[in-house]
């Protein structure tokens, strides 16, 4: 009991991380350390374990905080020097990939850079460049129940991102990353029935060959774990190993001479390390592989502390080795996953037929990992359990096998190719049925659970799948329902809630009623990179809005419509409204706005204004006004000055408290006459961070701030909420607390 508690405190401590909202001065850090090491010679030693893993952790994250390009630099271009790491991607004629070992004459740079190149050259891992490039800080779109980019980038020692301008090759390839990206053209040059990338995923470790309609089929049947090389893989691999020694000697072909156990061991280790050394050694892989070594080592010699101490142990040590790994959702899902099974089948009385025992597994796992999905505003795959009761077997025993044997082959002719097209059409037919299935259960975006709900919720999850005889298990069934079915706030009657979401260089403003929900435009898009569909989708469904009772696409420039397509896809959309309903596919199934139109919706007004002119698809743009409690606000899509004079001469109303800024600032929106005509107090501006366009102008903003009024920009504070009619003030998504996010 004492190391259990002692690895409790230390746990704990390492992973408090995740919660803290700010970082402690370094030279606290440093005296906590200290009193941490000294609290573990007296009776408070477990407070001591306690301080040293918070230390640590707090401490590590600070030195890759400070690591980040310095502001100053922040926009410009420099010419640096670095070595290709990992295995780079191309995507719609752009490359990315990773720089390290870098060198700059006139600055100091981050250790890591993530870097793009459009129509650049094929790179290759361990090769050494020179390039232009221009940097930027790390930075994400910041939104409600989305994926945190920064925590992402922060996660993975990032200190900077760019795009490249021009480079020069100075050392060729070498090395294992080299021999890595090597194997992985011979991969692709098979291309095995489509499936290379695939392929490449599971072998190397290596998802950028995946499409992201892979992705999407991947997390609509909650199988992605099974295209990423994690710890089923290498444990799988480590397990075969393992067994084969045993199988040896159970029937008596093992050397007496050689002790079966050890050797049993040391191979499974050898073969987990190898496939590790295979597939790079990030993180995840490292995670997986910590995690076979401690299971092995208490195989070998501690059998007889029990369950929870391996997996402490594991916890602990893969903490300390990377302790921001607590901001990567694989961890919670890898490790909750391991516990679950730990309360599954430990202690079980009498055996299980092993058709009972696999189906069990599944749908523990659908079940018991919903609340850590909640927590991490994550889809939950409703087909997930099914999914994966075939699809797993299927990897493991038919898929994998030939595309590692395939892969050590390659040198040999024929024989290499011909088991890949073996792995690549087994692969091939797991991907139709998994088609198939997410066709009929798509992923399930739930709603935000408050964490009353949510804690319920997870007492009732443990209660469902705890063993048959403990009382009041079905009480958990109960239990669950407050965090499938939270209560959702909504805007009282006579009020609206507008929210701008933060969607880069586009916009995107939802607005609820009582029971109304209305999107104004829906995000850019950029070849495959759709913000209805990474951003706007899922921030609606985690406010709770399932259906839209209108969708107003302002005009059809991408920035503005892009995502309308996905939005179709992944909600209820009653009806659509363009100002240029024409040049918009005809899958959203638009009509024209006409000027004029108005309704009420909760005692909340709207009324429409657009007038159509030739040629200008900015000035085409349909505008909206609402008003609500008196108080008003206007969005005025991409429309310029020709088209603010023309909706003053409409006579329609236009003083309002708020206004969103046409055309993201740009210097031809916002003309002194509309402001004046407006007279806003508030200014909200949706536009990209550094964006290439230098939104908004310096003139808008010396004209806004005349007036004079405030400005709210989505690329500074992120998503913006106002509840109009209330006649408050606006919150900000980044406004809220995490250390590793910038204000």
């Amino acid at each position: 009991m004492p190391m259990v508690s002692g690895l409790v405190a230390l746990a704990a401590g390492l992973l408090l991380l995740r919660w803290l909202p700010s970082l402690p001065p370094v030279w606290w850090l440093y005296l906590q350390l200290l009193l941490g090491l000294l609290l573990l010679m007296g009776r408070a030693w477990r407070l001591g374990f306690f301080l040293l893993g918070l230390g640590w952790a707090c401490l590590s994250a600070q030195w890759a905080l400070d690591d980040r390009l310095d502001p100053a630099l922040d926009g410009q271009v420099r010419w640096l020097e670095g070595r290709v790491v990992g295995l780079p991607g191309a995507v719609d004629g752009v490359v990315r990939f990773e720089l390290e070992e870098i060198e700059s004459a006139r600055a100091r740079l981050p250790t890591r850079l993530r870097l793009s190149w459009r129509d650049g050259p094929p790179l290759l891992a361990g090769e050494r460049w020179r390039l232009a490039v221009r940097l930027k800080r790390p930075r994400g779109l910041v939104n409600p129940a989305t994926f945190d980019h920064e925590a992402w980038l922060l996660a993975r020692r990032i200190g900077a991102s760019g795009s490249v301008k021009a480079g020069q090759l100075l050392q060729p390839a070498s090395g294992a990353a080299a021999w890595r990206d090597g194997l992985r053209q011979r991969l692709l040059q098979v291309d095995p029935h489509g499936r290379a990338g695939g392929l490449a995923a599971l072998v190397l470790g290596d998802g950028s060959g995946l499409q992201d309609r892979d992705w999407r089929l991947l997390q609509d049947t909650g199988t992605t774990h099974l295209m990423v090389i994690s710890g089923q893989h290498i444990t799988l691999f480590a397990g075969v190993l393992y067994g084969l020694v045993a199988a040896l000697a159970r029937f008596g072909l093992w050397p007496r001479r050689l002790p079966w156990l050890p050797c049993a061991c040391a191979l499974g280790l050898a073969g987990a390390l190898g496939y590790g050394l295979l597939a790079g050694f990030d993180v995840p892989v490292r995670r997986a592989c910590v995690m076979i070594a401690v299971v092995l080592l208490w195989r070998l010699r501690f059998r007889h502390l029990g369950l929870l101490t391996p997996l402490l142990a594991a916890l602990c040590i893969v903490l300390l080795d990377e302790p921001l790994v607590v901001l990567q959702p694989g961890f919670w899902l890898s490790f909750g996953a391991v516990g679950l099974m730990i309360l599954t089948f430990a202690g079980r009385l009498g055996a299980w037929r092993w058709w009972w025992t696999w189906w069990r597994a599944q749908w523990v796992m659908g079940l018991g990992l919903m609340p850590l999905l909640l927590a991490l505003a994550l889809p939950i795959s409703l087909s997930g359990p099914l999914a994966n009761l075939l699809a797993v077997p299927w990897v493991s025993l038919v898929v994998l096998p030939p595309a590692l044997l395939g892969t050590a082959l390659l040198p040999i002719p024929l024989v290499g190719e011909a088991l890949l097209w073996l792995a690549g059409g087994a692969l091939e037919l797991q991907f139709q049925v998994l088609a198939w299935a997410a066709a009929r259960l798509p992923a399930w975006i739930p709603a935000q659970v408050p964490l009353w709900a949510w804690l319920l919720g997870a007492l009732g999850t443990l209660l469902v799948i705890a063993p048959a005889g403990l009382p009041l298990r079905t009480l958990g069934l109960a239990l669950l329902l407050p965090m499938l079915f939270p209560p959702l706030a909504r805007p009282e009657p006579g009020q609206a809630e507008v929210r701008v979401l933060d969607v880069g260089q586009g916009l995107s403003v939802l607005v609820r009623t009582r029971e109304h929900a209305l999107l104004y435009d829906a995000g850019p898009r950029q070849g495959d990179f759709d913000i209805g569909e990474r951003v706007v989708v899922p921030a609606l469904r985690g406010l709770g809005v399932t259906r839209l009772d209108l969708m107003l696409i302002s005009h059809a420039h991408l920035d503005h419509a892009g995502g309308a397509l996905a939005v179709r896809r992944g909600l209820v959309v009653d009806r659509v409204l363009s100002g240029e309903a024409g040049r918009l596919p005809e899958g959203l199934g638009a009509t024209p706005c006409t000027a004029g139109d108005a309704w009420t919706w909760d005692g909340v007004s709207f009324r429409v204004w657009h007038q159509p002119w030739f040629g200008d698809s900015n000035e085409s743009s349909c505008v909206l006004a609402i008003e609500a409690n008196d108080e008003r606000i206007l969005l005025s899509g991409d429309i310029g000055a020709r088209g603010e004079a023309a909706w003053i001469a409409s006579g329609q109303p236009l003083a309002a408290r708020w206004l969103v800024a046409g055309h993201h600032g740009s210097r031809t929106s916002s003309s002194s006459f509309f402001l004046r005509a407006v007279a806003p107090q508030k200014v909200l501006i949706s536009r990209g961070h550094q964006n290439a366009f230098g939104h908004p102008h310096p003139l808008v903003v010396s004209r806004i701030r005349a007036l004079p009024a405030v400005i709210h920009d989505t690329a500074a504070e992120g998503a913006l909420l106002l509840r109009l009619g209330a006649h408050g003030e606006i919150e900000n998504e980044r406004e809220k607390s995490v250390f590793w996010r910038e204000k």
